[in-house]
């Protein structure tokens, strides 16, 4: 058996492929995606040869940059990565947090305590123009091209929803479904400035043909209680669309793993100052004076991790970049035979937790209450 890497360097979309082959000594193992080879993304492809005993799924979590408030463009970029995934196998791919209208990084939107200025209501008109309604136009596009190309897809947007923005993920399945979003229930600092706050009628976990997958962003991921919830849904594909590309990430996805017995998918973008627009349209506060057109201003970091700790593939911190594993199924069931976190290792007469899933609106109308109900009966 033998496992085949493909080397892509990725310009616009564009792969220039190199193959190397190796030998695979016993049974069957993931691959990683490092080193990096002339500042080119390594995309590991497995030849897994047949094994009836458990489910591979080929898994790619995408490292590239939003092109910053043309969600159209971004659109079409994202349709040519997710091309090239599927063209490599991949079964699921998922996208870093706020890819679809971008994360305004370094930005802080003219506030400062007590104050806010024009220009910082300007910045938040356009931010709030590049953001998506859900459902809307985007939404279909996206429930589109994961049909198209036949993959569950995971993607990380900026959900407008009348003049209020949140942190998003949406979900779809391979059959071109769109399956439902998860809001961020906790930004991050001064994030909470420009995104609303999700509720707990948003963290699902869906049964697909390829597995249980649920989303947690970024920060949310240090959330002890509701990494629980995502545990007792079942979450068995576990998505980690994020921000944070600093090597202390690494751990945190590691443990995650460990901890839920689950894949751990992270995905973060890699952004140069480039890819924001020039100052003084947009500018990087604090730093701005000390960036280049080429300075990396988000390096990446993107990471697969099995059940049982082991990085699959990553982190890479090189540049724009498919970083792909496949998943054996199987390997959950060998982690929780270990530590079965709401299962045999739960003590629910000493630590419980309780999820109030319900929406929470800020206004409710008594006359679609009772047409709710009507329908229920």
């Amino acid at each position: 058996m033998s496992i085949k890497i493909q080397l892509s360097r990725i310009f616009h979309g564009v792969g220039v492929l190199r193959e190397l082959e190796t030998e695979k000594a016993q049974h069957m193992a993931p691959v990683t995606t490092t080193p990096i080879i002339n500042d080119g993304p390594l995309i590991a492809e497995v030849d897994m040869g047949s094994d009836f005993n458990a489910q591979t799924v080929r898994a790619t979590v995408v490292q590239a940059s939003t092109i910053f408030y043309d969600t159209p463009a971004t659109l079409d970029k994202a349709e040519r990565l997710l091309a090239e995934a599927a063209s490599y196998g991949s079964q699921i791919v998922v996208f870093p947090e706020a890819y679809i209208g971008g994360y305004p990084r370094g930005s802080v939107f003219g506030v400062s305590l007590g104050n806010r200025t024009a220009k910082g209501r300007e910045d938040f008109r356009k931010y709030h123009s590049a953001a998506i309604d859900v459902p809307g136009p985007e939404v279909d596009r996206l429930a589109a091209m994961a049909g198209k190309y036949k993959v569950h897809l995971v993607m990380g947007v900026i959900e407008r929803d009348g003049y209020t923005l949140y942190c998003t993920v949406l979900f779809f399945d391979s059959q071109g479904r769109y399956l439902g979003k998860h809001r961020k229930l906790m930004p991050t600092a001064l994030e909470r400035v420009i995104w609303g706050f999700g509720d707990g009628s948003t963290i699902p976990v869906f049964e697909t043909q390829i597995g249980k997958i649920g989303a947690v962003i970024c920060w949310e991921n240090k959330m002890p209680l509701l990494r629980t919830a995502m545990y007792a849904k079942g979450v068995e594909i576990y998505c980690a669309p994020t921000a944070d590309s600093r090597e202390l990430w690494q751990p945190s996805m590691i443990h995650i793993a460990l901890e839920g017995g689950c894949f751990v998918l992270s995905a973060n973008q890699f952004c140069r100052r480039k890819d924001y627009p020039p100052a003084p349209d947009y500018v990087f506060e604090g730093t701005e004076e000390d960036l280049t057109p080429d300075s990396v201003v988000c390096a990446g970091g993107s990471v697969i991790v099995s059940p049982s700790g082991a990085v699959l593939a990553g982190p890479n911190y090189e540049g724009e970049a498919l970083i792909s594993a496949d998943l054996d199924l199987g390997d959950i069931a060998r982690a929780k035979f270990d530590f079965d976190v709401v299962g045999h290792y739960g003590r629910p007469e000493v630590l419980s937790l309780i999820v109030k899933d319900h929406p929470t609106n800020p206004v409710t109308f008594a006359s679609t209450s009772t047409k709710t109900e009507e329908k229920t009966k």
